[in-house]
């Protein structure tokens, strides 16, 4: 019986006791909810008491979206030569995809076989400086010489020749320049020559906007020249009066995009990566020389 009393005998037997329990558990209460705040609230604020407002701080915040994540390119920097499968996708692929304008396609070793036979400083030489449709440099003059050189070997390479790869040349070395103490007199080297300081460069003058006929001698006339793939000749009235009852926009998209009709077929920009402005105005050019 005296056992079974005392397991339900409360452990709080006196007031003190009971004051002292009341007062431990809001005091547990308390101290959780101070560090539950402490710990929501670390190293979130700003304002008084962080450095949210320090210089580099605040630059780092404005900092304009387009320079985070991005690498700044120095204009200054030699050109990177493109390599050939790029320079075949954006220039030539627009013909010898398609066999248009005569174009041998690539990979269709039966055509290229007579071409191969020629040699490689032949279909160089050719590329460079075009040949019957095809433009010099595929119809875009900004095309570096070697990067011809690749585009040359990737495709004549997947037609059956086994050409090798063009290699860069090795960067020039760059000019000795002497030394000028602060009077700007010329100090002799340790070997002894006196090299002249260079005088600073001239400005390059400014590139003019490609006007509307010089964007045709580059990129049009292979084929509107000649007519080729049914492309309306240069100044060809009877030929250009319906296109031109289309109107203009038509005309541009036409150009900028390609078109293939029961007549021929025109690859976008006549194969050639100019600006869609410039495309306009060799349309612009054309039209009024059928007026």
């Amino acid at each position: 019986m005296s056992d079974a009393h005392h397991e339900h005998d409360s452990i709080i037997r006196t007031p003190k006791q009971l004051i002292v329990a009341v007062a431990g558990f809001f005091l547990v209460i308390v101290i959780g909810i101070i560090l539950l705040v402490v710990f929501a609230t670390s190293d979130r604020l700003t304002g008084a008491g962080t450095k949210s407002q320090e210089a580099e701080a605040v630059a780092e915040r404005i900092q304009p979206l387009a320079e985070q994540g991005f690498t700044l390119v120095d204009a200054n920097a030699p050109k990177v030569l493109q390599a050939g499968s790029a320079v075949y996708a954006a220039v030539c692929a627009a013909c010898h995809d398609t066999g248009a304008a005569g174009a041998p396609k690539t990979g269709d070793t039966g055509a290229w076989t007579a071409r191969l036979g020629q040699g490689y400083d032949t279909l160089y030489k050719h590329a460079i400086e075009g040949i019957r449709a095809m433009p010099a440099k595929g119809g875009n003059p900004d095309l570096d010489n070697l990067e011809v050189a690749r585009a040359v070997v990737f495709m004549t390479n997947k037609s059956g020749a086994s050409f090798k790869e063009p290699v860069a040349p090795a960067p020039a070395a760059a000019p000795a320049v002497a030394a000028t103490d602060a009077a700007g007199t010329v100090v002799p080297s340790a070997a002894g020559a006196v090299t002249v300081q260079p005088t600073a460069a001239a400005p390059a003058p400014a590139v003019a906007q490609a006007s509307g006929q010089n964007v045709y001698n580059a990129a049009c006339v292979a084929c509107h020249g000649a007519g080729i793939a049914g492309a309306p000749k240069l100044g060809d009235k009877a030929a250009w009066t319906p296109r031109i009852a289309q109107g203009n926009s038509t005309l541009y998209e036409h150009a900028i995009k390609g078109f293939q009709g029961k007549a021929g077929i025109m690859p976008p920009k006549g194969g050639a990566s100019v600006p869609d402005a410039d495309v306009k105005a060799a349309v612009d050019f054309m039209v009024a020389a059928a007026k």
